[in-house]
């Protein structure tokens, strides 16, 4: 499978990437099997997605949905990214072959994870 001209764009031209310095809501994860991981960094306000950055280290598509989750989620509701999926990931991205898919999981599990660490420490709502 070749890769589609969104994710080449996104390879070429990351959206999004670094550092948040006022983030309230912050995730890393890890795929255990090929090592990859994405560090998620979030700015909520009343329940709103302000600003998303990220941070990917492996392969090229995790750094494809790196860019392309951080420029979904802006705007969004956390009950809305929440809500987010793989497929979407994927979709947006114009496609992913099937042993590539894991770096879309690990952009959900880390979206997820920031999430749940926020809500925990009562810094954000839904």
């Amino acid at each position: 499978m070749s890769y589609s001209e969104a994710f080449k764009d996104h390879i070429a031209h990351p959206r999004n990437a670094g550092e948040l310095a006022d983030a309230n809501a912050t995730a890393e994860e890890t795929n255990p099997v090929c090592g990859d991981r994405l560090r998620l960094s979030l700015r909520v306000r009343d329940g709103r997605i302000e600003t998303a950055r990220f941070l990917a280290y492996g392969c090229p598509p995790t750094l494809a949905c790196g860019s392309v989750l951080a420029e979904m989620l802006e705007g969004m509701t956390v009950a809305e990214a929440s809500k987010l999926t793989r497929k979407e990931i994927t979709s947006a991205l114009g496609g992913l072959s099937s042993q590539k898919q894991h770096a879309a999981s690990l952009a959900i599990e880390t979206l997820h994870a920031a999430i749940d660490a926020a809500e925990s420490n009562h810094r954000i709502s839904k």
